[in-house]
């Protein structure tokens, strides 16, 4: 490569620089699905949390949509649940791993690592990421809500 031909290069990154530096940051979506569905809680009925106290499949026979993404539930009275109050049952942070929105970071909730507190539901990436969630959960929601707003540009 000549010099010439460097030296326009660094010039067009050295221009680029403050548009990429004031680039609003990519937001992902409002509810955590996998690449290859768009099922929240991994296809989980959230108001079986509540309900049942614990993870139960949901059936696409009771699905409906939320915020972009597809919610099923385990019998029409969990869907009917469901639709009377959405921001009731569904998972706090999108379903993103609490622990990491406290971070400012997006990382997926499993279904199988949650937790219901003060009546809402959050999940945790794994096992070990919901122990150290658990040792503080009053400071990771604090911290969780706000960062959830900044990530989400609200």
């Amino acid at each position: 490569m000549t010099i010439k031909l460097k030296q326009i290069i660094i010039a067009g990154l050295l221009a680029a620089a403050p548009i990429a530096a004031t680039a609003p940051a990519f937001a992902e979506d409002a509810v955590y699905t996998s690449r290859w569905n768009n099922l929240a809680v991994q296809g989980y009925d959230p108001v079986a949390y509540f309900t049942d106290g614990e993870p139960t499949e949901g059936l696409a026979k009771f699905s409906t949509m939320y915020n972009g993404a597809e919610f099923r539930f385990a019998s029409q009275e969990n869907l009917d649940l469901f639709l009377s109050a959405p921001e009731t049952y569904a998972p706090q942070y999108g379903g993103y791993c609490a622990w990491a929105i406290a971070d400012g970071n997006y990382a997926k909730g499993s279904a199988k690592h949650w937790a219901i507190v003060d009546g809402k539901l959050y999940l945790n990436y794994n096992k070990s990421i919901q122990k150290k969630w658990n040792k503080d959960r009053p400071g990771f929601i604090k911290r969780g809500d706000a960062q959830w707003t900044e990530l989400q540009g609200e």
